[in-house]
């Protein structure tokens, strides 16, 4: 990191802590959120290829949302001035979906590389607004109270 700047703290929130409210714009049933970690310095090459694992793993990945009435998530890469490196992971799910399932080899994959690449816990920042077509909004709740296409 370059020691010129004062470093970006992090502030992970509580292992308990039950998730911001949602704005009105988010369907009762839905939970949106955009979580925010560190990755551990050095570990900047582990993220790359824990990314690159799932997405080899497209289809692992793809089937193991169901349980977790994932509607989508997205990760993304960001280096701040002071040289850290951070991941971003968006999410829209189900209130009712579960967490990831590490009996699944992917999702103990996925998991391990968490426990070595970033730092432990996740910033919560608070959702605000959401925007969706009807016709998306009604499959996003559909799949999320199912886990299911809808017929």
């Amino acid at each position: 990191m370059d020691n010129k700047l004062p470093s970006v703290p992090f502030r992970p929130t509580a292992r308990d802590f039950p998730g911001h409210p949602m704005p009105f714009s988010v369907p009762d049933g839905l939970r949106l959120e955009l979580s925010r970690s560190r990755i551990v310095e050095g570990e900047e090459d582990g993220f790359d290829e824990w990314m690159s694992v799932l997405n080899d793993r497209y289809d692992e990945c793809l089937a193991s949302i169901p349980a977790q009435r994932a509607v989508f998530e997205a990760t993304f890469r960001h280096e701040e001035a002071d040289g850290s490196t951070w991941i971003y992971h968006l999410s829209l799910m189900g209130t009712e979906g579960s967490g990831l399932d590490e009996e699944h080899s992917i999702d103990a994959t996925h998991a391990a590389y968490s426990r070595q690449v970033k730092e432990p816990g996740w910033e919560e920042l608070t959702p605000k607004f959401m925007l969706t077509p009807d016709h998306i909004r009604s499959a996003m709740l559909s799949w999320a109270k199912s886990g299911e296409e809808p017929r």
